[in-house]
């Protein structure tokens, strides 16, 4: 369900990319149309290839299905640096252009282009900039649909030729009931939470983008700063909460070799090694930094309650992910 979901928004950031390249292709090589193209009819089939085969355990061809599943998985992961490569190329970009004036922007572009196509693939009508700016706003999903395939891919490779004993281990299908209890409020608190957090976006990136008061950043920094601290806090203390209540748990745990499990695991740690280089940076910098302001307390605090609640976050998923069923 979590592929598909992002297989459709990279096929609509595919159509956008088409429409965006399409508005100037007398200056573009073919390949830059034809490549979204490719990447579009690849999203389908391998998404229609996973959901069809994902469970299987295959026994025959080993070695030509390995290759393929490898080949796949390669080539899901160089679409993954291709497109944050290219991300992050536009937000450096956007970033020369705001600080820039339009002359010195236009002559650092002519280094790498020609002198004529620098007006000639200038994006200056409106459905130009509406498939410019929808491709970009999209690019999170195509990098997440990648990954996601790739870890797909990962586990059916490690599953091939594997025999699975199905006496070993007894299925237990929990039944949810959303109105019961505890479900109901966790929903809910979620929800809420949800809700506040685009909210709070949405007011913090208007006031900092549009406003040139100093004392309205101020303020929307602010405000975005003590309602990601309790966030954090809020969510460190249910996982310290979550890992207590797994003291007292009688289940076992599970020590069998699961690459499921050992794949969730990696790519939980390695996701966490991203915001910890993120938040250690950001306290150096703010601890070398001068003057120290209220803004500069919330911001080391806000990095070292993302710090805190990734290493608690963490620990409680991997224990649950070793827990046999009830």
């Amino acid at each position: 369900g979590g592929l598909i979901l992002f297989a459709i928004f990279s096929l609509v950031m595919d159509v956008f990319k088409i429409g965006y390249y399409s508005s100037f292709y007398s200056c573009l090589s073919a390949i830059k149309i034809i490549y979204p193209i490719v990447q579009a009819i690849f999203v389908i089939v391998q998404t229609y290839f996973l959901w069809v085969s994902a469970k299987d355990c295959i026994h025959v061809h080993l070695n030509v299905t390995r290759c393929g599943l490898m080949l796949t998985l390669t080539t899901n992961l160089a679409v993954w640096m291709s497109a944050v490569t290219d991300e992050s190329v536009h937000k450096a970009h956007s970033k020369l252009k705001k600080n820039m004036t339009e002359e010195i922007f236009r002559w650092l572009l002519k280094v790498g282009m020609r002198s004529s196509s620098v007006e000639e693939c200038n994006c200056n009508s409106q459905i130009c900039q509406i498939f410019k700016n929808g491709y970009f706003w999209l690019y999170p999903f195509n990098i997440e649909y990648s990954l996601f395939a790739s870890a797909m891919v990962y586990v059916m490779w490690k599953n091939v030729g594997r025999f699975i004993d199905h006496h070993s281990h007894h299925i237990q299908r929990l039944k949810f009931r959303l109105f019961r209890r505890t479900f109901f409020v966790g929903i809910m608190l979620g929800l809420i939470l949800l809700v506040s957090g685009l909210g709070v976006l949405i007011l913090y990136e208007v006031q900092v983008n549009s406003s040139t008061e100093s004392s309205k950043k101020s303020q929307a920094l602010t405000m975005y700063y003590i309602f990601n601290i309790v966030c954090l806090s809020l969510m460190s203390l249910v996982c310290i909460g979550g890992s207590v209540i797994y003291r007292f748990d009688k289940r076992d745990m599970d020590r069998h070799k699961n690459p499921t499990r050992t794949l969730d695991v990696a790519l939980l740690m390695g996701a966490a090694l991203g915001q910890y280089a993120i938040s250690y940076y950001s306290i150096v910098a703010i601890v070398a930094s001068t003057p120290r302001d209220s803004i500069s307390a919330l911001n080391l605090t806000y990095a070292l309650l993302m710090i805190a609640q990734h290493t608690f976050q963490n620990v409680f998923i991997i224990e649950g992910l070793h827990r046999q069923p009830p």
